[in-house]
């Protein structure tokens, strides 16, 4: 093989593999990470702070009620529950309709 098409094909598998590189976290959906409560956490009073952070998202619901992210993806609401069990969930959904969900149960008391 001749040095040029030696070098075509590294300079065709670079190109291919950055495309990839760059389709791949539009590929793989919205993330949806939530920092708290954790799953079983007891809270006190019945304030129970919801707080995380999301990436490619377009909308993001708690327990079907719209919740707005800042820029940097961060969101938080303080919920006011009452004594027992509790769940609640999150849905994050990207601009293609991928969604991510979340759901927590905690103990109020």
């Amino acid at each position: 093989m001749s040095l040029f098409r030696t070098l075509l094909v590294i300079v065709l598998v670079m190109i291919a593999g950055y495309g990839v590189m760059e389709a791949l976290p539009i590929l793989s959906g919205p993330q949806l990470h939530l920092s708290t409560p954790l799953e079983g956490a007891t809270a006190q009073n019945g304030f129970v702070k919801v707080a995380g952070h999301i990436q490619r998202v377009v909308a993001l619901t708690l327990n079907g009620a719209p919740l707005l992210s800042n820029t940097d993806g961060s969101f938080s609401r303080v919920l006011v529950l009452p004594p027992g069990v509790s769940t609640f969930t999150l849905i994050a959904t990207d601009r293609f309709g991928h969604t991510v969900t979340d759901t927590r149960t905690i103990f109020v008391h």
